[in-house]
């Protein structure tokens, strides 16, 4: 009966998270132009968002996904969350760079190889090169009943 149970538990989670998939579906929705970067020197690609993901811009939105640990995101109030695990996430060069998103919590958020639900508010990044294209602020980690 506890192994049925616990079952059940794992199902029900795995099931919640993965509705905020639909999310990364729409932040996928995204196009790429070559435009010359002064700062850099060099044409670069710059996002084209749909109006899809316009339309979220500003808004409080979830996501399933992983922590990617990274050189640049050193604390557990900033990092980089990802639709993938850490072996086929847009670092590892198994995934495009709609794939990630930057953090920045209210609280500091531990370091887990799980799959957790965040939620924030989204902001579009189109000018600078040095930052990922997604950003999320005053970010809350949701707690899976």
């Amino acid at each position: 009966m506890k192994q049925l149970a616990l079952v059940l538990m794992l199902q029900v989670t795995w099931l919640s998270a993965q509705q905020y998939t639909n999310t990364w579906q729409v932040l996928a929705k995204v196009a790429y132009k070559k435009a010359y970067d002064d700062l850099l020197g060099i044409a670069v690609d710059k996002p084209i968002f749909s109006q899809d993901v316009r339309k979220l811009e500003g808004s409080r939105i979830r996501l399933s996904g992983y922590i990617i640990p990274t050189d640049g995101f050193k604390s557990h109030k900033e990092f980089v969350f990802s639709a993938f695990p850490y072996s086929s996430c847009f670092f590892c060069g198994q995934a495009g760079p709609e794939t990630v998103v930057e953090i920045e919590a209210r609280q500091p958020i531990d370091y887990m190889s799980d799959i957790i639900v965040l939620e924030g508010v989204l902001h579009l990044n189109t000018k600078d090169v040095n930052r990922l294209m997604y950003h999320l602020s005053d970010v809350v980690r949701v707690k899976q009943n």
